[in-house]
């Protein structure tokens, strides 16, 4: 893949999401999803700043480091953002399974269709 151009922070559109920008979260050699999640901008520094992903926590009301509690963190590989400046790409290596549940990824759930399922 081609790298385009680099993008600070300063450039991110915070302001659209509410001050949250949504974090897709892939695993680096699979590309498999593993985690939707969303950072402001404090959480996007301390990912740059570590090297491990933080994620504001809806749920919390708080910044938190991925693998806080569980110990499954995602060490960052790469980020890229998108071409809107108002998304991002985190390529992680993890250290664990993704889902507070366990699973690999937390995309483990398949959606009920009208044919048949």
């Amino acid at each position: 893949m081609k790298v385009r151009k680099l993008v600070s922070i300063d450039d991110l559109d915070f302001e659209k999401g509410g001050g949250l920008i949504p974090v897709v979260v892939q695993d680096h050699e699979s590309l498999r999803v593993l985690t939707l999640a969303y950072v402001n901008r404090e959480a996007l520094e301390k990912t740059v700043k570590t090297g491990y992903a933080h994620f504001f926590r809806r749920s919390f009301g708080r910044i938190m480091k991925k693998g806080e509690t569980s110990g499954n963190v995602q060490r960052i590989i790469e980020i890229l953002v998108d071409c809107d400046a108002d998304a991002i790409l985190y390529l992680v290596e993890p250290a664990g399974p993704a889902c507070h549940l366990g699973e690999e990824t937390c995309f483990h759930n398949r959606l009920k269709n009208n044919a048949g399922d």
